[in-house]
């Protein structure tokens, strides 16, 4: 094992077991919650698992890092890049900033 691949092997075995509690703790949570407050069926621990990986895929993240959203540094394009534009705007460039965006969200 060269120097590189040191830390992988825990780190990947610790994902692994996290992966698996993350699922027992949906499993638990919706058999102890949504059974009563909105009617629905008990889950299975399988179940519970595919409905993590299916959170995966249509949401993006399980969480673990600090990336992403407003104010991140992550995918949305926030954090200090985007700070640092703003700031340096002319107060021109600002309104038409503004005008553009609420041009794009009227309805139609």
């Amino acid at each position: 094992m060269n120097r590189y691949n040191r830390g992988r092997k825990p780190f990947f075995l610790l994902f692994i077991l996290a992966f698996f509690l993350i699922g027992w703790v949906v499993m638990f949570l919706w058999n102890a919650i949504l059974p009563e407050l909105v009617g629905v069926k008990d889950i299975r621990y399988g179940q519970a698992l595919g409905l993590l990986v299916l959170c995966r895929i249509l949401f993006g993240s399980f969480g673990f890092k600090g990336r992403g959203g407003p104010g991140g540094d992550g995918r949305f394009g926030g954090g200090a890049h985007m700070r640092e534009r703003l700031m340096s705007m002319t107060e021109e460039e600002r309104q038409r900033f503004k005008d553009s965006l609420r041009n794009r969200c009227k309805p139609s």
